[in-house]
């Protein structure tokens, strides 16, 4: 049985979702996506952008170094590949944790943590709710990030997954032309 997948630090989150590309002869609606992990992103970040060697990177991050290595080399491979074939990168999902105070929006459920230290955090960056508070964070790190949840009527019950990014407020019943809640 493998070990069990440490936590993985990220200092800040991407300031984007994801890349897509056009002008290609590929339907991209149609065409698959690439899931570039957050400590995929980040590995890129330090190594690419920051110009850390992988040392640096990995004390950074709070990983060994071998590991550092294989993240970086696993997402060099996914951004090759969507860069040949057309693809879209996806940026989420993981098992990290950031480096920041975290917060939770009780209007679309979302996560995050505040980008520029110096600033309070006011509303949701992603529904611009003003209903957020400090996440609990008795749990050893916060939940890991994905596209995980439902977005359901409270009208209706009327259910379907959640798409990473859009709130579910923003998303109308089908049925009773409601407003979806997260679940």
């Amino acid at each position: 049985m493998p070990r069990p997948k440490r936590w993985r630090k990220v200092s800040n989150p991407p300031i984007i979702s994801g890349f897509k590309p056009y002008g290609s002869s590929i339907d991209n609606d149609s065409a698959e996506s690439i899931f570039l992990r957050f400590e995929e992103y980040e590995a890129i970040r330090l190594c690419d952008y920051e110009g850390m060697n992988h040392h640096e990177a990995s004390m950074e991050m709070q990983v060994s170094r071998p590991t550092l290595t294989r993240i970086y080399a696993i997402a060099r491979q996914k951004i090759a590949e969507a860069f040949v074939m057309g693809k879209q990168i996806i940026i989420e999902g993981g098992k990290i944790y950031f480096d920041s105070d975290w917060y939770n929006c009780h209007q679309c459920g979302s996560y995050f943590n505040r980008l520029n230290k110096q600033e309070p955090i006011i509303r949701c960056p992603l529904c611009n709710s003003d209903q957020i508070a400090s996440a609990d964070q008795s749990a050893e790190y916060p939940e890991t990030f994905s596209n995980n949840g439902r977005c359901t009527c409270p009208i209706c019950g009327f259910s379907k997954p959640h798409v990473h990014g859009m709130p579910c407020k923003h998303e109308i019943c089908p049925h009773c032309h409601g407003h979806l809640r997260h679940s």
